[in-house]
């Protein structure tokens, strides 16, 4: 019989492996999308866009520094929605990105339907690996971890803090040359239903293979 050190070190492990792999699969996903990034955009991947033809960087370097952002207002509003997986997903996801985007191996526009399936299946991987990141119960990202924080102080629902909150993050980042389509509008009815399919699914496998809650 396994120790409850035993037993612990091996849910922690599962934890951190679902974890660091699904950022990575995420980040695929949003490298994938900004390939075909005239179609539109998820909007907080819009302001990065937006930002990285304006300024320069990298796409990524500005996933960082909004979320590094996000993460100090989410601390001054309520310090209870950021942890150590905050930090790891604003610091990592950027970085991961940049890199599939810079290993140049990564399918092409090429300005016909191609270009949907393209979309399509960087939705898919986005769902995925957010679900199984989640599901590692290592932290929210500092997006989500502001969108509750903003919840609650305000008093809003959290649907509606999201829906406020990204319908401002889209505005500055058209106004900035962002790529608004209209796949930035679906993208979300997309996106939902995968990561939930995925969070409970990956969550069932880990509560399976680490024995604990």
């Amino acid at each position: 019989m396994n120790s409850p050190l035993e037993k612990g070190w091996r849910h922690n492990s599962i934890r951190y492996a679902f974890y660091f792999t699904g950022l990575v699969l995420f980040s695929l996903g949003a490298a994938i999308t900004v390939k075909v990034k005239y179609l539109g955009l998820h909007p907080w991947d819009v302001l990065n866009v937006a930002l990285f033809e304006q300024l320069g960087l990298t796409i990524g370097t500005w996933s960082i520094i909004v979320g590094l952002v996000l993460i100090g207002i989410s601390l001054l509003v309520s310090r209870k929605y950021v942890n150590i997986g905050t930090f790891l997903n604003a610091l990592l996801i950027g970085p991961i990105m940049d890199f599939f985007l810079w290993l140049d191996v990564l399918p092409q526009a090429s300005d016909n339907w191609t270009d949907y399936f393209i979309l399509l299946l960087g939705i898919v991987i986005i769902g995925i690996g957010g679900g199984l990141y989640v599901s590692g119960g290592v932290g929210a990202g500092p997006r989500d971890g502001f969108m509750l924080s903003m919840s609650e102080r305000t008093g809003w629902s959290v649907s509606k803090a999201r829906i406020i909150v990204e319908t401002i993050v889209l505005v500055i980042g058209f106004i900035l040359g962002g790529p608004v389509f209209w796949a930035t509008f679906i993208i979300t009815f997309i996106l939902s239903p995968i990561f939930q399919f995925s969070l409970k699914f990956f969550s069932r496998i880990r509560i399976r293979l680490g024995g604990m809650k």
